[in-house]
């Protein structure tokens, strides 16, 4: 019998068009996919939505503690691919009970926020950004806008100062990208969470890092500096993409641009519809095999590392959806599934975030046009996040506006 070669997914081929490289795959191999991560090393591809829902829904089988891995003999100093598998006491890596605990506080701390008073921040921070670019007639949407409005409205609701939000956005921007600074910028976001704990030891206000330290649960100073952390990662990228992409298919699709500004109540399915077709979220490292097992007709051994294939799952021809019902089928799983799926309330937040954004500019910047071909938008070159390099656009120049 012939083996089966593995998939070697990565590489800036993957950016070009995942969906294609996904049904590839699919069709090649199946449900659960060989493939071989930076440097050949061996992993699984779960592709398949039946396959990812199990996977997700069973942590006795399929778990967190990267500890696990059977390949950590192999791994290069410096793989590039550490800052996603190296284990550290986080309410990612935790399981059981203890993520639990960690979760549960997070969600608690999450949902005290009043919705009404998440939105008018949302609107503010939005209306903060387009002022700077406003008058200019010009600007680029995902590195003025989609990846920093985000972080202002965490920055608001994690209790810190106005002045301190440049600084952190550019470190934990430089800090999510593979390249030589991005262990110092990580750094200085850990340094300056831990001053905020600190500080709101000493001063505690109406703010997520002081719901915490007070939380009957007793986390100590050093698991809600990492947890803080872990929500600052796990709202910035996805919520910043999830906003740039649809307002990209709002420039480039006239179907889903007609949908977008049909009135408020259809951004919201506009917003589903993109999670469908461009997730933000595309893969996850992942899940490690607690015992051997079968999945999807594969051999799966103890200790193998597993990507989910959020994306892929989500187009899965067994279960997506029709065109017509993206909008409102909220089946899939850009937020994960099970007990290491998005903490509530963090979806829902996320939503208000980018629906705000989304309907703030355009009440902003009605008349919203690209500026280049759409052939030369470029996408990154992630197997992780779906989201765009920049978004360049131009509109008739308005005047800056101040909401409260």
């Amino acid at each position: 019998m012939i083996a089966e070669e593995p998939v070697r997914l990565y590489g800036t081929h993957i950016a070009a068009d995942p969906a294609e490289l996904y049904e590839e795959i699919r069709s090649r191999h199946g449900s659960v996919a060989p493939i071989l991560l930076d440097d050949d090393v061996p992993a699984w591809f779960v592709l398949g939505y039946r396959e990812v829902h199990h996977v997700t829904a069973n942590p006795q089988l399929f778990a967190r503690d990267s500890r696990r891995w059977n390949q950590w003999p192999n791994i290069p100093e410096g793989w590039p691919l550490l800052p996603y598998v190296g284990w550290n006491p986080s309410v990612m890596f935790a399981e059981g009970a203890e993520h639990q605990r960690r979760a549960g506080a997070i969600g608690d701390a999450l949902d005290v926020i009043d919705r009404t008073e998440l939105t008018s921040i949302c609107e503010r921070a939005s209306d903060l950004l387009i002022d700077t670019f406003a008058g200019n007639g010009e600007a680029d949407l995902v590195a003025q806008y989609a990846t920093i409005m985000p972080l202002y409205v965490l920055a608001k609701i994690f209790g810190l100062p106005d002045a301190d939000v440049p600084v952190l956005v550019q470190d934990i921007a430089e800090s999510l990208d593979v390249g030589e600074g991005a262990a110092d910028a990580y750094g200085r976001v850990q340094a300056r969470m831990q001053r905020l704990v600190k500080e709101k030891h000493e001063q505690p206000g109406p703010d997520v890092p002081s719901r915490l330290l007070t939380h009957p649960t007793g986390l100590t100073e050093e698991e809600i500096v990492i947890d803080l952390l872990v929500v600052l990662a796990a709202a910035q990228a996805p919520t910043g993409n999830w906003i740039g992409n649809a307002l990209r298919l709002m420039l480039i699709d006239d179907d889903f641009s007609v949908s977008l500004q049909g009135g408020r109540s259809s951004v919201a399915q506009a917003l589903n519809e993109v999670l469908w077709k461009d997730t933000p979220t595309q893969n996850f490292i992942g899940r490690w095999a607690v015992h051997d097992c079968e999945l999807g007709g594969r051999r799966i051994r103890r200790g193998d590392l597993l990507v989910l294939g959020f994306a892929a799952a989500n187009r899965d021809p067994q279960v997506r959806p029709s065109f017509h019902d993206t909008g409102t089928n909220r089946a899939h799983m850009s937020f994960g599934h099970g007990e290491h799926g998005c903490t509530y309330p963090g979806p829902e937040m996320g939503e208000i975030m980018a629906k705000t954004a989304v309907e703030v500019l355009l009440d902003r910047l009605p008349d919203v046009r690209l500026a280049v071909d759409v052939k030369e938008l470029q996408w990154r070159p992630s197997l992780w996040m779906r989201g765009l390099f920049a978004l360049p656009v131009t509109f008739t120049p308005t005047t800056r506006v101040s909401r409260g």
